[in-house]
């Protein structure tokens, strides 16, 4: 992906997203190439108007994300999750490692503010693409956010939903989506997966760079990356639902109702993983090319959520065109206009606030997060809750941007 590096086409969305998997690709393209499809919406993204320029009142204006619509406060706590049984296929040493940040639906008045980011941590993600000069890393670590950090648990059994970010970027970048699923009674895993992003923190400080977004560059191969990804979340919910959980409110979990949902490459690794684990009874996709094929028998009558930006239409992008077929349980592919690539995370509701919108990708920003927030969690209220969900059955008069797809 080219990137332009002067303070007039900074764009957060392009630092986010530094190697060539953005998500869907071209028709009759290998899939790894099928990347570049969708760079440039990614580059445009948060790119300031030349005539304009960027003042240091808009580098540092306040940010908070939406507030969360459901009826439950959000707890939050984070976990340092430790395989000793696998060897980090990144480093090629040591044990493979996560980090997990746990939400879920907690009683009113307890804990402290949760924060975005580490200060730290976005100053990374800002000076490793020359843009702390433009950007102040203080305002996007202080992103408002509404979780609580270690709030006290609303008693009862909840679904686990595991979501897993994008390429190259912390698992941070889904805070909205997450937020809003605890909001309304879901217990939500989001993870760092170690040695994938270049802005996560591990205990003792460590700040451990990208290896994977280096190995991949070269290599053009992002199979290992989703195949990783399902062995990673198999981990994790071994480590959640097991006989000794690693998480001490592990009793919220109800064990039955499990899924995955994941932007980019980490949409690709919900499939990928309910491919080897069954545990997994649902799977959302959000705009990620499938790196790992779903296999020829199906994923055994589950039901999966193809969610793609408008360029992702059938003959967009050749794994979903390929592995639609191979999807034998409950489906729909669901495109939205006037979206891109990041559409579906945090990000274009803080370009709007910054005063950077993408002019490729016209959705305003705070009506991305409610749209991405409405239709998954109304697959997941359908397909763990039980809940009839008609906006699922095909288009609906407040929602006109939303398009239904029948290859």
């Amino acid at each position: 992906m080219t990137r332009n590096r002067t303070a007039a086409a900074a764009t957060l969305l392009a630092l986010l997203l530094p190697f060539p998997l953005a998500a869907a690709g071209s028709a009759g393209a290998a899939v790894p190439a099928a990347a570049t499809a969708s760079a440039p919406a990614a580059a445009s993204v948060f790119a300031a108007d030349p005539a304009v320029g960027l003042t240091a009142d808009r580098r540092q204006v306040a940010l908070e994300l939406p507030r969360p619509t459901g009826r439950f406060p959000v707890g939050q706590e984070v976990l340092h999750l430790t395989d000793r049984s696998r060897v980090d296929p990144w480093a090629g040493s040591g044990p493979r490692e996560l980090m997990v940040t746990m939400r879920y639906p907690a009683r009113p008045g307890s804990g402290t503010p949760a924060r975005y980011l580490r200060t730290e941590e976005a100053h990374r993600l800002l000076a490793d693409r020359d843009l702390d000069q433009v950007i102040s890393p203080e305002t996007l670590a202080g992103t408002a956010v509404y979780a609580r950090e270690g709030a006290r648990p609303r008693h009862g059994r909840y679904p686990l939903v595991v979501l897993s970010p994008g390429f190259g970027v912390p698992r941070a970048t889904l805070t909205a989506l997450a937020e809003e699923l605890a909001s309304r009674g879901y217990v939500v895993a989001a993870v760092d997966h170690a040695y994938e992003a270049s802005a996560a923190t591990f205990p003792g400080g460590r700040m451990l760079p990208c290896l994977a977004c280096e190995k991949t560059e070269q290599t053009g191969d992002y199979r290992p990356v989703s195949d990783g990804r399902a062995k990673d979340v198999s981990f994790l919910l071994d480590r959640l639902t097991g006989h000794r959980p690693a998480w001490r409110h592990a009793e919220l979990i109800d064990r039955r109702r499990i899924a995955m949902a994941g932007h980019s490459i980490g949409g690709a690794s919900a499939a990928a993983t309910m491919a080897v684990d069954r545990r997994v009874r649902a799977g959302v996709d959000m705009d990620g090319s499938l790196m790992t094929p779903v296999p020829a028998t199906g994923l055994g009558g589950r039901p999966f959520l193809l969610l793609g930006a408008a360029n992702t239409k059938p003959g967009d992008d050749v794994s979903w065109d390929r592995d639609w077929p191979l999807l034998d349980g409950w489906k729909r592919w669901i495109t939205f206009a006037g979206s891109a690539h990041f559409t579906f995370t945090d990000f274009p509701a803080l370009a709007d606030q910054l005063g950077l919108p993408d002019p490729d990708a016209p959705l305003p920003g705070a009506r991305s997060v409610e749209l991405t927030r409405r239709y998954v969690t109304a697959f997941f209220d359908q397909h763990l809750k039980g809940r009839p969900q008609p906006i699922l059955d095909g288009p609906v008069a407040d929602a006109p941007e939303v398009g239904f797809h029948s290859p």
